[in-house]
């Protein structure tokens, strides 16, 4: 039985994603779903560097602007979400573009990949929180690197929310969550798949990163995460985790100036960039574009379907 077309897009923030995506999107007749964690949430449109309102225009987008930033959002409902947009696209005769750098996220389509519903033993999930808020979050991340240490590898301390739910399915099932997962990744695609990975010299990369968070400033990034704030976001909800809104929500409640925060900003998304290389190089079957050598769309025309 013939597989169903699927291209990718992947690569660290502010390499050059979007304006790629567009273009070959135009080109082939695809539709564009985003693999971005932030870009599901409505209101988050400077920070998260959505595609502009002309940009989504030109293509037809799908994730972006689905639920409120009020809401929990994890990898499982994206999965459904993704797999449902894959299937629409298809449905009539186009082909579906992944567009992201949350490699799991991209992964958990790619691959199928099935997700253990945790047990019903909610108190243990409770007990995991209460014990992050008293002891710190560095106390689960010691208990996680004992248990399952390839995840504590993967997952940083102050992830809280990964960390508990890597605990939690050892609580479960007696079982590390990375070797679920590592399982999960060795299953063939469902899909006859082009992944595109993009990359650049790192300075060059970092550079473009200091400058796409100057540029935010400008637009009104700000305002916006004030807005958010204003609409009930608290700084513990998920959709306030992402990079830039972490830090300018801390200075709004008085923690450093807003110079400190911008450049806090700067160096997590430098460490961010670094840790998405990181994953993509351990992806299987990618195809590399340094997109300061070579036409990405060029390198398309001599992979396509």
């Amino acid at each position: 039985m013939n597989k169903r077309p699927l291209i990718i897009i992947a690569g660290p923030t502010a390499v050059g994603k979007t304006a790629f995506s567009i273009s070959l999107a135009e080109e082939i007749g695809g539709e564009i779903i985003s693999a971005d964690s932030m870009q599901v949430y409505r209101g988050m449109d400077i920070g998260s560097a959505k595609a502009s309102p002309e940009e989504r225009s030109r293509v037809p987008h799908h994730l972006i602007d689905v639920i409120e930033p009020t809401e929990e959002f994890n990898i499982v409902r994206f999965q459904e979400l993704a797999k449902a947009a894959v299937n629409d696209i298809h449905g009539r005769g186009k082909i579906p573009i992944i567009v992201g750098g949350t490699g799991f996220y991209i992964q958990s389509v790619l691959y199928d990949i099935a997700f253990e519903e945790n047990g019903p033993d909610r108190s243990y999930r409770a007990m995991l929180y209460e014990r992050a808020g008293r002891e710190g979050p560095e106390a689960l991340h010691e208990e996680l690197s004992r248990l399952d240490p390839a995840s504590a590898l993967a997952i940083p301390a102050n992830n809280v929310k990964r960390v508990a739910r890597a605990l939690e399915y050892y609580h479960d099932t007696g079982s590390p969550i990375s070797v679920h997962n590592e399982q999960e990744r060795k299953k063939e695609s469902p899909y006859d798949f082009r992944y595109f990975v993009l990359t650049m010299d790192r300075r060059r990369l970092y550079e473009r990163i200091g400058t796409r968070v100057d540029r935010m400033m400008e637009e009104g990034f700000l305002d916006e995460v004030k807005r958010l704030r204003e609409l009930g976001c608290e700084r513990n909800m998920t959709s306030m985790q992402g990079l830039g809104y972490k830090q300018l929500f801390a200075y709004l409640e008085g923690e450093g100036t807003l110079e400190e925060a911008v450049e806090k900003t700067k160096a997590e998304t430098r460490h961010f960039a670094k840790r998405q290389l990181t994953w993509f190089r351990r992806e299987r079957d990618t195809i590399w574009i340094d997109t300061e050598k070579e036409d990405p769309l060029n390198v398309y025309r001599t992979r396509n379907f």
